[in-house]
């Protein structure tokens, strides 16, 4: 195609039209309008801080943000931070930033040794999901949300986090046992990436402090030091003025506020306090360069970071400029997506963005996971592509889409302002006290950003990256496999790549967007044939003239959201094993192929400034789909699924791209410790059964592409045995005609079909395997429990309760008692069909020298819950947790939709999911200990043990 120069382009054009600097034709009277609403903006203006929270601070410097919040009901979630972390450590300091988060859970003023723990797990609240922390290099942060309609409750919940502050016991025992808590949590982060990261980290904090002080510190610090300079430690930097206390939920805010004023204002002021400097990383203006490899890394990637000075968003000018980062990198996303899809792309994935680093640096970061043997056209392709940006920019196409896009997301938003949960305006609350991020109401965001975005044009979007893509203060990281070293390249080598970028002749990136329709054929409308109120769920079960089943369920739990999930029973359990691999992968080919008349770049692009997106499955029993939309994109979700049903495409470039990626994710997986050990237990369960083991690069290899295709449209050939599940804010009035047109328009042959029994079981008797892989002195438990199992409401709620109340047992035993782990879990999971089966685990990380004895500690708590039942205290706890998550979950689109869809699928009564309280006043210790008696066998134990290599 000839390219025209733009005064030829303007020759062609009407009179109404102008071409820009880029050469792309705009409209006069949009680009006056553009500059009318540019004129009208302030821009040095200070952007203004969100009205509906109540912020102060006490005379002891001590800063509150407290606002009122109704999502969820009768909750509340409180921060506290505290601008302590690891980069104020000395030396002989090194991780007691961090050992003083836990130290916080382990003896408080009010709450001594686990009190504290206890007391909340009693209230419903669960540890380390609900309740937590963590400690980052200029930050400590704890985390509490808790129920709001106990009036007790909330007053012990805000003396928990006065005691947080300033009152931890930190005594001399406690000290000693979380020592052992925090080296497992170190020796658990320990591998290839850890040890990588020792390596680089250096290159990427330029040589200064904070290469040597991650917050996990060292072995000798966390293992040798004294008492009394954790508690120096603590009386130096826990100071009023350092922290602050947020509070989001459904509460009274003036009440509050003066509960805060009460507990905190006493918080000890010292009088010559240490100064809380600030520690940055200068920019070294020259570029770095290493290697890095491990024998345990399993690829190779490439990290490319281009460093840039911090600069605060404070104005509107600024905020202009975050938008503008974030369309650029989009833009550029898409781009690599486009080459990503096709077969002969050298990378696996690729990716930028621009953002801060720790609000010490902003960088330019692009990442690179190449095919082996492709390192050096992965780096040329992906520079080739941003130098092409920089040369030519955006197209203004794709500058539209974008804005489409952004102006769709802060709409949602902006329309579900009043169903926002009370976690995210807390964060955001969080992100202003510690790195004085802006905070903008639901309110000043959406007019201010509705008023900027259309001001941002080619000409923004081509300056961020003329900016950020800069030649100097430029690290260039290279991670990958040991076996691979002597194949890297040198910074020399790299250098010379980037060099002979630069002589190169680039084109224009051209944006083709399809004109062609979604759908190649219009449904044939039918109708409603009977329907059924389901007056318990508040539901209606409508059955149309094509035998489709719809359930609607209308809520008003979001302003605009409405979910759906379509399934029927086959799945490829139907297919034979020379088959299987074709019918696994089916779903996934097709859903990266477009869909209709359109590819998959042309149908992301056709998505563009909509809220819509569904997916289709095909699991070894069931086949389906599951999407979501808005009200503005019901005719669309519609459409599409109305074209998978009709019109699935399987294109050759994607079939062959997804061959080639998932073949190069294979390439030395065998070094990876957890692969091998997740490969030996599947061996060990199912033998060499193809349908049980992680595949193989012959299995991958023997996917059929025209067999997947045609795999896909038979299991979607017959819509009369799907029932679809919709949740959300519509009327039945609203998503009538849509049923009608789209989904009584899908085609159908009234043939039933069931999934068919595999009889694809483990041994009946348990089985110990142990393995050997791994370069650090470290050890993976997996106990499991398996076998036939009698499927019912009562049964289940049981197991749950054993995994709950195991779960606090194990922590007691394992953690807080023998400093022996730093997590540990028990999970069950059950099935009902083909036929009752459970599976029971328990899982921790240790050492060598204490995983025989933490086995016999595990199984001696499941001994004593057989023998004794669990005590009352822990059964409550179960229940009260249960209760408190219930009440949340009654108001959530994704439960229901999950409730609904499963009752049908199980051939259940939806209004079971009503039944939930009545089930739960049933358990007691007599019910539980009779499920651990019952299935918690001896010799249906499994043990699965992870082991470093042999010396």
């Amino acid at each position: 195609m000839k390219i025209l120069k733009p005064l030829a382009i303007a020759l062609l054009l009407p009179a109404s039209y102008i071409v820009t600097e880029a050469g792309t034709p705009v409209n006069i009277n949009t680009l006056q309008a553009t500059q009318l609403l540019k004129d009208s903006i302030n821009w040095n203006a200070p952007l203004p801080f969100d009205n509906e929270v109540k912020v102060g601070k006490l005379k002891n410097g001590f800063t509150y943000y407290i606002r009122k919040n109704k999502e969820p009901e009768k909750r509340v979630t409180m921060y506290l931070g505290v601008k302590v972390g690891s980069i104020l450590e000395t030396e002989e300091e090194r991780g007691l930033a961090h050992f003083l988060e836990h130290m916080n859970f382990n003896g408080l003023k009010h709450f001594p040794k686990n009190d504290l723990i206890d007391y909340l797990q009693k209230a419903g609240v669960r540890f380390g999901s609900d309740l937590n922390a963590y400690t980052s290099f200029n930050e400590t942060v704890y985390e509490l949300p808790i129920p709001s309609d106990d009036p007790e409750l909330l007053k012990n919940g805000l003396q928990v986090m006065r005691d947080w502050a300033q009152d931890a016991l930190l005594t001399s025992e406690e000290i000693d046992k979380e020592r052992g808590v925090i080296m497992e949590e170190m020796r658990g982060n320990r591998g290839a990436q850890q040890r990588m990261q020792d390596q680089y980290l250096p290159v990427l904090f330029n040589g200064s402090l904070y290469a040597e002080r991650l917050p996990i510190g060292t072995e000798a610090v966390i293992t040798g030091f004294k008492h009394q300079l954790i508690r120096d430690f603590h009386k130096r930097w826990y100071r009023p003025e350092l922290q602050s206390i947020v509070i989001v939920g459904d509460i009274d805010p003036i009440e509050m506020e003066k509960e805060v004023t009460r507990l905190f204002s006493d918080m000890q002021v010292q009088k010559k306090a240490a100064e809380r400097k600030k520690v940055g990383i200068e920019l070294l203006n020259k570029n770095q360069f290493k290697v890095v490899t491990d024998p345990e890394m399993p690829q190779t990637v490439v990290y490319m970071v281009i460093k840039h000075p911090f600069e605060e968003t404070k104005t509107y000018k600024d905020y202009k400029l975050e938008l503008t980062k974030g369309i650029y990198s989009q833009i550029i996303n898409a781009r690599l997506f486009e080459i990503a899809q096709k077969p002969d792309a050298p990378f696996r994935n690729a990716g930028v963005d621009i953002d801060g680093f720790l609000n010490i640096f902003e960088a330019m970061n692009i990442s690179i996971i190449p095919k082996p043997g492709q390192l050096e056209e992965s780096i040329k392709v992906v520079v080739r592509e941003l130098k092409r940006f920089e040369k030519f920019g955006a197209t203004e196409t794709e500058l539209q889409r974008t804005l489409s896009d952004y102006a769709k997301y802060f709409e949602n938003s902006y329309n579900e302002r009043d169903k926002k949960e009370s976690y995210v305006y807390a964060k955001a609350y969080l992100d202003h006290f510690l790195n004085n991020s802006p905070v903008l109401s639901n309110e000043d965001s959406y007019r201010i950003t509705k008023q900027i975005l259309p001001t941002i044009t080619l000409t923004d979007v081509n300056a961020v990256a003329e900016k950020y893509y800069a030649e100097v203060n430029r690290d260039i990281i290279i991670l990958g496999p040991e076996k691979d070293k002597e194949k890297m390249p040198s910074e020399t080598a790299v250098n010379g790549w980037l060099a002979a970028l630069s002589s190169e002749t680039l084109e224009k990136y051209e944006d083709k967007v399809s004109e062609l329709p979604l759908l190649p054929s219009t449904p044939v409308k039918g109708t409603v044939q009977s329907t059924k109120n389901l007056e318990a769920i508040k539901a209606k079960e409508i059955t149309l003239s094509n035998g489709v089943r719809v359930i609607l369920k209308p809520t008003d739990f979001k302003n605009d959201e409405i979910i759906v999930r379509a399934q029927s029973e086959g799945g490829h359990s139907l297919y034979s094993d020379a088959d299987y691999f074709s019918a696994a992968y089916a779903a996934n080919l097709v859903n990266s192929s477009g869909l209709g008349n359109l590819t998959s770049v042309e149908f992301k692009k056709y998505l563009s400034g909509k809220n819509v997106n569904v997916n289709a499955f095909i699991d070894e029993r069931s086949e389906g789909l599951s999407g979501y939309s808005d009200k503005e994109g019901l005719k669309t979700l519609f459409e599409i699924i109305y074209g998978y049903f009709t019109a699935p495409r399987l294109d050759e470039d994607i079939y062959q791209a997804f061959v080639s990626k998932t073949i190069a994710s294979m390439q030395n997986r065998e070094d990876d410790p957890n692969f091998v050990f997740r490969s030996s237990i599947n061996k060990a369960l199912y033998g060499e059964n193809i349908r049980r083991n992680l595949p193989s690069e012959e299995n991958i290899r023997s996917i059929d592409k025209d067999r997947a295709l045609q795999i896909f449209k038979e299991r979607f050939a017959d819509a009369s045995d799907f029932t679809f599940t919709i949740v959300g804010s519509f009327k039945e009035e609203e998503i009538l005609p849509y049923l009608e047109e789209y989904l009584a328009g899908l085609p159908s042959s009234n043939s039933k079909e069931s999934a068919k029994d595999l009889n694809i079981l483990p041994p009946a008797k348990g089985i110990n395997v142990e393995v050997h892989k791994g370069k650090e002195e470290k050890v993976q438990v997996n106990l499991s429990f398996m076998g036939d199992y009698a499927y019912n409401d009562q049964e289940n709620i049981n197991m749950d309760a054993l995994e709950s109340i195991l779960n606090i047992k194990l922590i007691e035993r394992l953690r807080e008692e023998e400093s022996g782990v730093y997590g540990v879990g028990a999970g069950a999971s059950y099935n009902k069909f083909p036929k009752g089966r459970y599976s029971f685990s328990i899982g921790f990380g240790t050492s060598k020298e204490k995983y025989q004895s933490l086995i016999k500690s595990a199984l001696d708590e499941i001994n004593k819950i057989k023998q004794n039942g669990p005590s009352e205290v822990d059964l409550n706890k179960f229940v009260m947790e249960k209760k408190r998550e219930y009440e949340i979950k009654l108001r959530e689109n994704s439960f229901w939709l999950g409730s609904i869809s499963s009752a049908y699928r199980l051939q259940e009564d939806p209004a079971k999911a009503l039944q939930y309280l009545e089930n739960l006043q049933k358990v007691n210790a007599e019910s539980i200990k009779a499920v651990a008696n019952k299935y918690l066998l001896e010799d249906r134990l499994f043990k699965f043990i992870l082991l470093p290599d042999k010396k």
